[in-house]
């Protein structure tokens, strides 16, 4: 009984402080650095910081370090304009905002600039944004079709030059083999860097020609988001969902993101929906804040997988199972345990190959996975079931831009994360 009591009591307080551990926190205009309640992209940083873009004309873009908020408007710096519809962030940690007048490079310190009248781009209303292995910056205007930007060279390729179905794009994705996937207002594109392949409802399974979305999963398979329903695509088979064969809530998908058990993550306009290959899960209002007829514009998920989830009009929600951990450390006190040891690599920095050394105190479904400064998955390099022990994996990152990456060791619901710094 002596033994028994005080296990009781532990585990009891361990269930009420879980208990506390909110699983969504909303953040908007009203209860936080939030400018405005029309988010229109996110994307994280290397350090864990959020990078937040909203709509109208007096709000911009916000960075949070998840404490502090600072915003950035036509007001204060130089963004070209307080419209922004996509952001991403290169290895070097530089941000590329794409705004409706103009595409701006902001390293923490320095904005530069570049539109239709000092560059090679061929429209200032910029939609998509994606940066590719080599670092090249592959940049969707609305009406300009696609731009590629080397850093010093423009490459414009548009309806009348190439293989674009159409010069409004709207999404860009890069897969594994390093191939374009464009997502425009009257179908999808594939180039290769010679080659485009063009998909239409009228010769695929893609359910709509106006592609709003697209993500590339830990197998190589495109989600496509439409106006009329979200395809998967494994390379041969056309996979369709829309409200009347899934629990998608609406056909109109804006958003797509893939998490570390790869579960699919869709943002519709009409709230949100998890995928895990079977199961369709949609959270109401009631337990998300999300109302039922939010536009879901954007979801990003961090190295702890919260997912941040904008929404147009409603501001912007943190969500994970089991209760939301803001900074790795939190993360890694709520979900550590003497199960899972993940050692240095080694040689760190690297120039090509490096080992990683991890040790697993009981069997079980073991992941060791590597990630890039915005939290992508580069490599999936343990996904097996393995004994108790200790063990040792290469991992050769040729061709791979140099930076900084993450790789995470996960056992069940035990993790830990550690840094590698790829150099040339």
């Amino acid at each position: 009984m002596k033994t028994i009591l005080p296990l009781f009591f532990f585990l009891f307080f361990i269930s009420i402080l879980n208990a506390q551990i909110p699983e969504w926190i909303t953040y908007s205009s009203s209860n936080s650095g939030l400018p405005g309640n029309d988010v229109q992209a996110i994307a994280i940083d290397g350090s864990g910081t959020k990078w937040i873009g909203t709509n109208t004309n007096s709000h911009g873009l916000a960075r949070f370090d998840n404490t502090n908020w600072t915003v950035y408007n036509t007001s204060n710096s130089e963004l070209p304009n307080n419209n922004i519809y996509s952001i991403a962030i290169d290895n070097s940690g530089n941000k590329w905002i794409g705004t409706l007048d103009g595409l701006a490079k902001f390293d923490g310190t320095t904005w530069t600039v570049y539109k239709s009248s000092n560059s090679g781009l061929p429209n200032n209303e910029i939609r998509a944004i994606a940066i590719d292995g080599a670092g090249n910056k592959w940049i969707g205007t609305n009406f300009g079709g696609l731009a590629k930007f080397d850093g010093t060279n423009w490459t414009v390729y548009n309806t009348s030059n190439s293989g674009m179905p159409n010069n409004g794009v709207l999404a860009i994705a890069i897969d594994g083999s390093g191939n374009k996937w464009i997502g425009t207002g009257w179908g999808l594109a594939r180039f290769d860097g010679t080659t485009w392949t063009t998909y239409y409802t009228s010769n695929s399974g893609l359910p709509g020609n106006g592609v709003l979305s697209i993500a590339i999963d830990g197998s190589g398979n495109k989600w496509t988001g439409t106006l009329d329903g979200l395809a998967k695509f494994d390379g041969t088979t056309w996979t369709v969902y829309t409200i009347s064969n899934s629990g998608l809530p609406d056909n109109r998908i804006q958003s797509i993101a893939t998490d570390n058990s790869d579960n699919k993550w869709i943002g519709t306009w009409g709230g949100i929906a998890k995928f895990d290959g079977t199961t369709w899960t949609v959270y109401p209002a009631s337990v998300s804040g999300i109302p039922a007829y939010a536009k879901i514009t954007s979801i990003a998920i961090d190295v702890s997988w919260n997912k941040w989830i904008g929404a147009f009009g409603t501001g912007m929600v943190v969500f994970k199972e089991g209760g939301v951990f803001l900074s790795l450390e939190e993360a890694q006190k709520g979900g550590y345990s003497e199960t899972t040891h993940l050692f240095q690599n080694y040689p760190n920095p690297f120039k090509t190959t490096t080992t990683i050394d991890y040790k697993v105190s009981e069997s079980g479904l073991v992941s060791l996975k590597v990630f890039d400064v915005m939290g992508t998955e580069v490599i999936s390099l343990v996904n097996e079931i393995k004994a108790k022990g200790e063990y040792s994996v290469a991992w050769n990152a040729e061709g791979l831009p140099c930076g900084i990456y993450s790789c995470m060791l996960q056992l069940g619901n035990c993790f830990e994360v550690g840094k590698m710094q790829l150099v040339k």
